[in-house]
């Protein structure tokens, strides 16, 4: 693959996912989950974890570029040959659910603001838009790299024009009082509190999770080494001042009572503040963000799923690349096949299922990895080595164990549970009948 993307296409892939349709689809998610202004918390813890997390990403990939991401780092990091033969086949194991679900959260989120303009659109008629962006993003991927990251440039210079516009009209508009009307009793330290802190923690570490996006993508960045930590820390600190001011400034125009219940809060917003036109032209903008934040999901994973089949560790055909463009094809063909019959299902149980299958399956196994690297594997070079280690990696990891351990969450857990057992299942299964460990040994002995 082509190393065609240097430090502002790396910032620009992680800003724009991070941008995209994520905050404006989730903010009233956030409130309801803290019932008031007080969820600004869930946005600053969010913040910090993903920063502690960013350092543990950064530190693997600038150790190894490579495309697919975590899907290298826990096959190296747990012994390719024993045990980082499961995990990492059962990152892609995951991929192909997980994948699949963040993608059609967000051409959901896309449908929705569609019936803010349209808003006679029948529910099946949203699901179809939803559908109807999925392929069109897909059909845009079918480019070179080196086309791909200019794109993502424009895109991310329309979505941060459009937060500007929301921030710089709050701030001339916005009442403080309403901006900080804290409900009787918000921060009374119960276990209401610390469980719906929890929630709009985990809604708000959907929004930050866009910070790896260039960990997938590292085979094709320019000086990895150097450019994909700074792209990773420098992404999350500008995005958590976005959003904590976009927050604010919203909340600050509308009551968060009413805020939390919209679907389409920032197109209300400006049309509150100058009219129905307004709110279309904001609509519109917000549609080129949530595009733009679909092309990078399908664009990064597809490039995980390139990966595995590249190596011949799971689907072989996902290995294939596009003769000329030199794209993987199939991949993102099958993502986009993935994706489509999730576009009927509630947006908040989309993002919930998610967060809680990657911590599993992807978070905290990646957190200790780097524990791992340095321990046992000395042969490999660390070119960045993330500040006050291990705290990063201890912090990072317990925020997300807080995050998804809520009653809210129990369900997913379950259904967690019992996509790892099929994973683990299919590996035993496919290990066995190509003679791969731990059967290796047995069959060998024959």
């Amino acid at each position: 693959m082509v190393r065609g993307m240097g430090l502002l296409y790396a910032m620009s892939v992680n800003m724009l996912q991070m941008l995209g349709i994520g905050p404006f689809i989730t903010m009233g998610i956030i409130l309801s989950a803290m019932g008031g202004p007080q969820a600004l918390l869930g946005w600053i813890v969010g913040a910090f974890v993903s920063v502690c997390d960013g350092l543990s990403c950064a530190e693997l990939a600038a150790a190894l570029p490579g495309a697919g991401g975590p899907y290298l780092y826990l096959r190296e990091a747990y012994n390719r040959d024993t045990w980082g033969r499961l995990l990492s086949f059962l990152f892609i194991f995951q991929t192909i659910l997980v994948a699949p679900l963040s993608i059609s959260a967000a051409c959901v989120g896309f449908a929705e603001y569609v019936q803010y303009a349209i808003p006679h659109l029948t529910r099946t008629e949203v699901s179809l838009t939803a559908v109807a962006a999925c392929v069109f993003v897909t059909f845009l991927l079918f480019r070179p790299i080196g086309t791909i990251g200019k794109l993502s440039v424009i895109i991310l210079t329309i979505v941060i024009g459009a937060m500007l516009w929301v921030i710089g009209a709050g701030l001339i508009n916005m009442h403080v009082k309403m901006a900080f009307d804290f409900p009787p009793g918000a921060f009374h330290l119960s276990t209401g509190f610390f469980f719906g802190m929890a929630s709009a923690t985990l809604f708000a570490l959907y929004n930050y999770g866009g910070y790896n996006t260039i960990t997938y993508l590292a085979g094709e960045v320019r000086n990895p080494t150097k450019n994909i930590p700074r792209a990773i820390v420098l992404s999350i600190l500008a995005v958590a001042v976005f959003y904590v001011c976009m927050s604010v400034a919203i909340i600050g125009v509308i009551p968060w009572r009413k805020a939390e219940v919209s679907h389409a809060i920032v197109s209300d917003f400006i049309g509150q503040l100058y009219g129905p036109v307004a709110g279309t032209v904001m609509t519109v903008l917000i549609l080129i963000a949530a595009l733009g934040s679909i092309f990078m999901m399908i664009l990064g994973y597809s490039r995980v799923l390139y990966a595995s089949g590249e190596e011949g560790t799971f689907i072989n055909a996902f290995g294939k690349l596009h003769p000329k463009g030199r794209f993987p094809t199939v991949a993102l063909l099958v993502l986009c096949g993935l994706s489509i019959p999730l576009c009927w299902f509630p947006i908040e149980k989309l993002i919930a299922a998610m967060m809680v299958i990657q911590i599993i399956f992807q978070f905290i196994p990646r957190n200790v990895a780097v524990f791992a690297i340095r321990k046992y594997r000395k042969d490999i070079h660390l070119p960045f080595r993330m500040w006050l280690y291990p705290w990063p990696v201890v912090i990072a990891t317990l925020g997300w164990i807080y995050a998804a351990a809520t009653p809210d969450q129990r369900g997913y857990f379950v259904w967690a549970a019992v996509l790892l057992v099929c994973g683990v299942a299919a590996y035993l299964l496919r290990s066995r009948s190509m003679g791969e460990w731990p059967f290796a040994r047995k069959i060998d002995s024959l």
